[in-house]
């Protein structure tokens, strides 16, 4: 089986760019690139990935650029442009013309905002306008206090491409549920939103036994349904918790208890359709001549 993951990382400090690994674990305050999980891909059995932003900046999307020049797994990747520039178009097209065919969608890091309706936000409409009329999709990096702004937004776009990254983060290593899952019954409502089923393990508190991710994970297929979850790994911040493999097989195994049968699209083809990503699942994975489908 083809196997895509929709969410990993690549990151090196030494840029200067990414001012929240000051407060991150130490063990994540360093480099990692493509030499460092090209191995543990490969024992893992997966294919492809689809390569996130990790910095407030337009230079690291660039950046990713040049990494998935290097990375033949990459399949695209999710930047970052200034959602409140007066020339947001302008930056967008220009993202666009340089990532020749990689670039998917765009995540601004709103859960590190201090406003927890940015989302909502009127100034943002012009953006959301362009990634929609540009055929490209939106990552939203939000927690539970950004649900709310996140449904608005929703609401006012309804023909956007969205996918809830980390599933929204719950407070699962506090045990709280009833909250997320209200915000998740109404969020989910909106058929154009998508979820990620990433992220869940770094979310658990010690001494929280990984298990306690399951009535999470149940949770989500019951809201959005194997045609609309796609896994990701969420490496490196993964490393934190767990291996890049054993990630892969605890997912594995909660969707076949969940939606038994339907490994395929929530591991390869609903990331292939969301990101229109350029892997032709019907022939064994080949990747298509990315230079016939810049977008």
């Amino acid at each position: 089986m083809i196997i895509v993951d929709a969410h990993q990382h690549y990151w090196q400090p030494a840029r200067g760019d990414y001012s929240w690994l000051a407060q991150a674990p130490v063990s994540l305050q360093r480099a990692f690139l493509p030499t460092d999980l090209r191995a543990q891909r490969k024992a893992a059995g997966v294919h492809y990935s689809v390569l996130v932003q990790a910095a407030a900046t337009e230079e690291e999307t660039h950046y990713l650029f040049e990494l998935a020049q290097e990375d033949d797994a990459v399949a695209a990747v999710v930047g970052w442009v200034d959602m409140e520039a007066g020339d947001v178009g302008a930056r967008i097209d220009a993202l666009i013309r340089d990532g020749r065919g990689l670039l998917r969608g765009f995540r601004p890091m709103a859960q590190d905002l201090a406003d927890p309706d940015w989302l909502a936000r009127p100034s943002l409409d012009r953006a959301f306008d362009c990634i929609q009329d540009c055929g490209l999709t939106f990552d939203a990096l939000v927690d539970m206090r950004q649900l709310p702004a996140l449904l608005r937004r929703l609401r006012r776009h309804p023909q956007l491409n969205i996918v809830l990254d980390h599933a929204g983060k719950p407070a699962i290593g506090d045990g709280r549920f009833d909250q997320w899952t209200s915000w998740i019954d109404e969020l989910a409502q909106h058929s154009q939103l998508h979820c990620k089923l990433s992220g869940l393990l770094t979310l658990l508190g010690e001494p929280v036994h990984e298990d306690a991710i399951e009535p999470y994970v149940a949770d989500l297929f019951s809201h959005f349904g194997p045609e609309r979850l796609m896994w990701g790994s969420d490496w490196p911040v993964l490393t934190t918790h767990a291996d890049y493999e054993h990630w892969l097989h605890v997912a594995m195994s909660l969707t076949e208890r969940y939606a038994a049968g339907s490994q395929a699209e929530v591991f390869a083809a609903n990331a292939v359709r969301f990101y229109a990503l350029d892997i032709d699942l019907q022939n064994q994975g080949v990747r298509r001549d990315l230079t016939h489908h810049a977008m």
